[in-house]
């Protein structure tokens, strides 16, 4: 706890002096632009300061909404960004602005005479008008782009491929392809040519069975009417599996009755069976090739943190499947995994799950990722072992809480299963 309260700190002091920094920089440009050099100024600069960083932590660490939150760490992330790039020039024009000092001073002290009196005035050394202008444009630039990327990114399909080695999976099961989309989210959707071209994407890889992962719509049934002819293309020889999201259950609506809110939820999950889906709430299939099985396991939302719901009960998902060699478990959320599933069932060879979103925003190649959703779950996006058991976290086909991606582009995730131990874990 010391150890977070000192990082945490040295965070907001970190953010100050850059603030503080930007705001030194941007006052050598008060000549040409005078209000710059306004009391107001100083004051509403102070105050967004304060407000943009203090808006970070409270919906951090404070129950919000997800949309609310996702808005106020990507406009913080922003600004960030806009300062570090102005700061480099900055610092440019400091180091420029040293040298020509240190040299004056030099040429002053070997011109002055011995005895003469010390001047009771310095010499300053102007910034540059041209590296300020420089530096605002270099900020200014990164944020136009972030602004078309957003909405470039919703649509932008990228298709995951990922060997996943399980050393109990029965050898008529090795090489079997496995396809995952999570968080449809189609009450964002706005371009339903876009979300076709994702399920075409998805079915040309030719997936034996897929995995939905919850969070079909964002709140109401009805959101859904455009899509099922879309959606209702997702199948598979093996069968397509589905489970439920925190999204699912209506819970972020204000219902005229609870009637009315079972009505919406009994519509979502009747929708699943509609596209031919076969849902899975807290129960299990066995999944059989050539006389050998394993088992899909499907749970409801059970979230660690406290604002998502618990509805799953592992134990129900679990129930008579103790004969199987290879479990494989959709759960919506991944905090369920590092809480229940590690601690409590070691029979869960692999997990599934989605909900995260990489919150939209952040960096992800095939060495590197890092989003501020990391702050929040430790599993948020790709593969994770521990010990013999694994989790994949999807960072969704859809999108929600603000238009636009950045960095983490829709996912479209194809497995191909092995009978074997992962070699990277043998060397």
């Amino acid at each position: 706890m010391k150890g977070i309260s000192i990082g945490l700190l040295l965070f907001i002091a970190i953010v100050f002096l850059i603030d503080l920094y930007v705001f030194k920089g941007l006052q050598g440009l008060s000549r040409k632009w005078r209000f710059l050099a306004k009391k107001w100024f100083k004051i509403a600069y102070i105050i967004a300061s304060v407000f943009l960083l203090s808006s970070l932590l409270f919906v951090v660490y404070v129950k919000v909404d997800f949309g609310v939150r996702l808005v106020f760490i990507v406009l913080f992330f922003a600004v960030q960004l806009f300062n570090i790039c102005f700061t480099l020039f900055l610092l440019v024009d400091d180091v420029r602005r040293s040298v020509l000092y240190l040299r004056k001073k030099a040429v002053k002290d070997t011109h002055e005479p011995a005895d003469s009196k010390p001047k009771t005035t310095t010499d300053t050394i102007p910034r540059s008008e041209f590296l300020l202008k420089a530096g605002l444009l270099a900020g200014a630039v990164p944020l136009a782009a972030f602004r078309l990327e957003m909405h470039k990114g919703l649509y932008d399909y990228q298709v995951k491929h990922q060997t996943l080695y399980l050393p109990n999976l029965p050898k008529a099961f090795d090489g079997l392809k496995l396809g995952q989309i999570s968080d449809i989210h189609s009450g964002s959707f706005y371009h339903k040519t876009a979300v076709r071209g994702g399920v075409e994407m998805l079915m040309k890889e030719k997936p034996d069975l897929v995995f939905f992962t919850g969070d079909l719509v964002n709140v109401f049934s009805n959101e859904m009417r455009d899509y099922q002819d879309i959606f209702n293309k997702v199948r598979a020889p093996l069968g397509v599996f589905s489970t439920l999201g925190n999204h699912d259950y209506g819970d972020y609506a204000d219902w005229e009755s609870p009637a009315a809110k079972k009505k919406n939820f009994d519509e979502i999950t009747a929708t699943h069976k509609n596209l031919g889906w076969d849902l899975l709430r807290n129960e299990n299939r066995r999944l059989k090739i050539d006389n050998e099985e394993i088992g899909i396991l499907g749970i409801e939302n059970w979230g660690d943190l406290s604002r998502f719901p618990k509805y799953g009960k592992m134990d129900l998902a679990v129930k008579n499947t103790d004969d199987l060699p290879v479990k494989l478990l959709l759960s919506h959320d991944p905090s369920h995994w590092r809480a229940q599933v590690l601690p409590q069932y070691p029979q869960i060879d692999m997990a599934f799950a989605g909900h995260t979103h990489g919150m939209q925003f952040g960096i992800r190649t095939e060495h590197f990722r890092w989003s501020p959703v990391e702050y929040l779950y430790k599993e948020w996006a790709g593969l994770y072992r521990e010990g013999k058991q694994q989790i994949y976290v999807n960072v969704g086909y859809g999108f929600y809480g603000f238009d636009g991606r950045v960095g983490i582009m829709p996912e479209i995730t194809i497995f191909t299963l092995k009978a074997a131990p992962d070699p990277a874990l043998l060397t």
